[in-house]
């Protein structure tokens, strides 16, 4: 359980993989802070030790998750709850890009079934435990590309509308029950899964993420975008007319 100044005991990371997650797990590293648990669909590798090295003490440990383990989830929340104790925060941070699921109604059908089926099971199986314990908070991270949806990633974008959807949704659902959601709204974030590819306008890194999501958990959000400017940013972009818009996107 969060100590008397919020400082959490235990994170689980639900994509241990994620450059953003592991940034935010460090952000969020103190001497309360005593077991992380990454998620990874391959632990080997999770680089366990790399992040225990970033880490003022807490012990690290990867444990295999599948996103598309639908049925799964419920007993995978349970198990790290039998070894570990109650959850302070989830961070759900798995996902792909999908550059090509335009072209391929398959491939299309398995980044929907990654990226927003996934987060529904395991966010529900999660939110179900903070329920249960009365406290602690779902961090997802979301992105701008399903505030409004682009021809160039109209897929993946609409995967994270529908992400974003849930998790604000399910956030309404938790209020009262001394559980919460935080949704994160990030632009375009150096990592390498965007290395190589033309930087958007108010690409940050990881660690500017992992800052306006401490911020936002401190402050008891339920929404933040990073950089912060990108709400103002979008929501001019939301009402601009399609023309526009799509010539925003050559």
């Amino acid at each position: 359980m969060n100590n008397a100044i919020h400082q959490p005991q235990t994170i689980v990371v639900l994509g241990g993989g994620s450059e953003i997650a592991r940034a935010i797990v460090v952000a969020l590293d103190s001497a309360s802070l005593r077991t992380v648990v990454l998620g990874c669909r391959n632990t080997g590798t999770a680089d366990v030790d790399g992040l225990a090295a970033q880490l003022g003490g807490a012990s690290v440990t990867a444990r295999h998750f599948d996103a598309i383990d639908h049925g799964g989830h419920v007993d995978w929340v349970a198990a790290v709850v039998a070894d570990h104790g109650d959850i302070d925060i989830v961070i759900q941070a798995f996902g792909q890009l999908g550059a090509d699921a335009a072209d391929d109604p398959l491939a299309a059908a398995n980044l929907v079934d990654v990226n927003f089926a996934g987060a529904v099971s395991s966010g529900l199986a999660v939110a179900n435990q903070l329920r249960k314990q009365g406290h602690g908070v779902l961090v997802s991270l979301s992105s701008v590309a399903g505030v409004r949806t682009r021809a160039s990633n109209f897929v993946y974008g609409s995967t994270k509308a529908g992400l974003d959807a849930f998790t604000t949704g399910l956030g309404h659902a938790l209020h009262g029950s001394g559980a919460r959601v935080l949704t994160v709204r990030p632009g375009m974030v150096r990592t390498s899964m965007t290395e190589g590819m033309q930087e958007a306008p108010f690409t940050v890194d990881a660690d500017e993420v992992a800052a306006a999501t401490v911020n936002g958990l401190r402050k008891k959000k339920a929404v933040v975008w990073a950089p912060a400017k990108l709400q103002g940013v979008f929501g001019l972009l939301r009402v601009a007319p399609n023309a526009v818009w799509r010539k925003l996107d050559t």
